[in-house]
């Protein structure tokens, strides 16, 4: 249900967020409510787990501030106004600009896990990048690599490309800026987190053009729905890779939706103790990373 908000008219809603543009359609602005839902296998399922809007929020808009020249690095420009949200949304929405966003999705792995190990155990590789011999699932990579996504229609699954065909969608010199970008934000953002006890093993960036050219960095950064964290005492110490990639975000759910239900027809409602469990995880990622 999206919340009625004076000056702003509700244009969309995606699996778990609304977005509204001002009601003056010469005002380009938009705003971007996090909502409780939560989705898993391309389904939304229910309940939401309460509060994870205004968790998510508050961990992109740190790490947007940290990115921004908080943790001593070279300032990236991202699409917020600075703008205060509406009363009615306030702690879980966000007054952006209006961006050409670009049609890649930027994804960087530290460490070798989920679809990358499945590949990697079938073919040696990582989305066709040949990796050394001997990885272990949830190992460190020798170099964080970069691996775009093409964003798909709404409705589709995003595909992995190679950078050759990210060249071929955005040209050679806009596709290496994105690749570059999002190599050094990876690297700035895992620093950070391991000098809060975690681990940082993948994430996706999604970027976009301002009416000056300029890019950049958009959407929802380094939150739990979009990044892998880890305990990196656990990962250290850990003899299974259970215990050494106990995540901090919605895995709880994964896992308990893919034990329990086929994929087939409407997913089971999720019960009390996986959603207690899930906001417990999301309130401890972001209490770690900001105290």
């Amino acid at each position: 249900m999206t919340v009625e908000i004076p000056g702003w008219k509700h244009t969309y809603s995606g699996k778990v967020r609304d977005l509204y543009r001002p009601a003056d359609e010469a005002d380009t602005r938009m705003l971007v409510v996090a909502s409780d839902r939560v989705s898993a296998f391309d389904h939304v399922l229910s309940p939401g787990i309460p509060g994870k809007g205004e968790l998510l929020t508050t961990l992109s808009l740190w790490w947007f501030d940290q990115l921004a020249g908080a943790d001593g690095g070279t300032p990236v420009p991202n699409h917020l106004t600075g703008e205060p949200a509406p009363d009615e949304v306030a702690g879980r929405a966000m007054i952006v600009r209006s961006l050409d966003m670009l049609p890649i999705e930027c994804v960087v792995r530290g460490y070798l896990t989920g679809s990358g190990w499945a590949e990697y155990r079938a073919e040696g590789t990582v989305c066709g990048i040949a990796l050394p011999e001997g990885l272990q699932d949830g190992d460190r990579l020798p170099e964080p690599i970069y691996t775009p996504a093409f964003k798909a229609p709404m409705g589709e699954h995003d595909e992995n490309i190679s950078f050759e065909r990210s060249v071929e969608l955005v040209g050679a010199e806009r596709a290496a800026q994105l690749r570059d970008a999002s190599l050094e934000i990876y690297h700035r953002a895992a620093a950070t987190a391991e000098a809060h006890g975690l681990i940082l093993a993948d994430t996706k960036f999604e970027f976009g053009l301002d009416g000056d050219g300029v890019l950049r960095l958009a959407d929802e950064v380094l939150t739990s729905d979009s990044s892998r964290y880890w305990d990196a005492e656990a990962w250290r110490t850990g003899t299974t890779p259970t215990e050494r990639m106990a995540s901090f975000d919605k895995q709880i759910v994964r896992n308990w939706l893919a034990a329990n239900w086929d994929k087939q027809g409407t997913p089971p409602a999720l019960p009390t103790e996986i959603v207690e469990r899930t906001v417990a995880r999301y309130r401890e990622l972001l209490a770690q990373l900001t105290d």
